[in-house]
């Protein structure tokens, strides 16, 4: 058996800071909501922050809202390495989905405490603003913010400046927010895997290879309303007969083409959505995403000419309209690397895998050497309140978290 000659965090505490957290906005029926920017997210910042300064770190919060602590290196030359995640939930979350990234950083620096170490590098725990809803606090610090600020309100239509002024930050400065490579060395992430992959293959670790590209479509098919008992079969233009024949061709797409693609239709609008009348307008959405930009945007093309024939063998219109456009980001090597030696060093089984769902490392790869590390997710639930991962599961993610660390400290950035 290897001898761990390392330190190791504390999995008790690490798992009572996760409770402590899961507290505050924890609903009757169980399962957590702390909406960003809510009262009890601002409860749940507070909190961190404490922690943060108890384990030696200095704390601000910068203008796009980002709570970020800083645990001083032994060199005041390097750019800090950072790891984190967020604290904000979706309306019934989970204990664990973005939380155990950014309490396993705080355990991580707790322990060098302990033990009277320091990184050659300034090392960094941030927790982003807003990552379930507008992933503003990642974006604002790639520099990604869109100008208009009518696209990162609050479902309850609170306008982002006074958001952001709840919490420190100052949507007029938002440019002093963003860094670079130069003043962020890299940035690794811990977080659940979300999905059943490592549980339903037995494996402890997953080494991140990159987060997917994502594209989103609205699809306006558009025939003629008529009467249901009085229209020929052959004379309709029937626009869910049309929009059923997408919804196929979408499925289709994603099996019969080679690659790990996947795509969903998961939304559709039929009007008049009446029993005794043709349906004339059909409103579907699609999500593609892949972590081969290259495939994206071939499949893309594939369904721009696969809707074409659509249209036009059922006499109907269709209207294809991008919603949204999100470029994969790949893993950096080296951190890639590290990982895999943490697992070697701990005894823990790995895989390599792609994540299917976005996280605030895609946007801090932009600008940086990006890695993320997963842990199991029992069941592959995730965003629910029967949401988890085992104690020892989460101990063993951040030791991970810290070895790699260790590592990347020696290698020239």
């Amino acid at each position: 058996m290897t001898v761990i000659t390392i330190p190791s965090i504390n999995g008790q505490r690490l798992e009572r800071s996760l409770m402590e957290l899961s507290q505050i906005g924890q609903l009757a029926q169980g399962g957590v909501c702390r909406l960003a920017f809510s009262a009890e997210d601002l409860e749940a910042r507070k909190l961190v922050s404490v922690w943060m300064e108890a384990a030696g770190m200095t704390v601000h919060v910068d203008a796009v809202g980002n709570l970020i602590g800083r645990y001083p290196g032994r060199r005041d030359d390097l750019a800090p390495l950072a790891t984190g995640s967020h604290i904000d939930t979706v309306a019934v979350g989970g204990r664990y989905d973005g939380t155990l990234g950014v309490l396993a950083g705080i355990e991580v620096v707790r322990t060098l405490k302990e033990q009277n170490l320091r990184l050659d590098h300034p090392l960094e725990v941030i927790v982003f603003s807003d990552e379930e809803n507008t992933v503003i606090g990642c974006q604002g610090m790639a520099g990604k913010v869109n100008p208009n600020p009518e696209l990162y309100k609050r479902r309850d239509g609170t306008d982002i400046q006074t958001c952001l002024k709840r919490v420190g930050g100052d949507w007029d400065k938002l440019a002093i927010a963003r860094r670079s490579k130069s003043d962020l060395a890299a940035f690794v992430e811990l977080h659940v895997e979300q999905g059943g992959v490592l549980e339903g293959a037995g494996v402890d670790i997953g080494v991140v290879t990159g987060i997917v590209g994502q594209y989103r479509f609205l699809v306006t098919v558009t025939g003629t309303a008529n009467h249901a008992g009085t229209t020929p079969m052959d004379s309709r233009q029937d626009a869910l007969v049309a929009a059923s024949q997408v919804v196929l061709a979408v499925n289709h797409l994603a099996t019969s083409t080679p690659g790990e693609q996947v795509a969903t239709v998961g939304m559709l609008k039929v009007f008049p959505n009446a029993t005794n009348t043709v349906p004339g307008k059909v409103e579907l959405s699609i999500d593609l995403r892949d972590l081969d930009g290259e495939n994206l945007r071939g499949l893309i093309g594939q369904l721009e000419r696969e809707l074409t024939r659509i249209a036009t063998i059922t006499r109907t219109e269709i209207l294809l309209t991008q919603t949204l456009e999100v470029l994969p980001t790949l893993a950096h090597p080296e951190i890639q690397q590290a990982i895999e030696e943490a697992c070697r060093q701990w005894n823990a089984s790995y895989v390599h895998l792609p994540s299917r769902a976005g996280h605030d490392a895609q946007e801090i790869g932009r600008f940086t050497d990006m890695g993320m590390i997963f842990v199991p997710s029992r069941g592959g639930i995730s965003h629910a309140e029967n949401e988890f991962t085992s104690p020892e599961e989460c101990a063993l993610g951040a030791n991970i978290l810290l070895y790699t660390f260790l590592k990347l400290d020696q290698l020239p950035r």
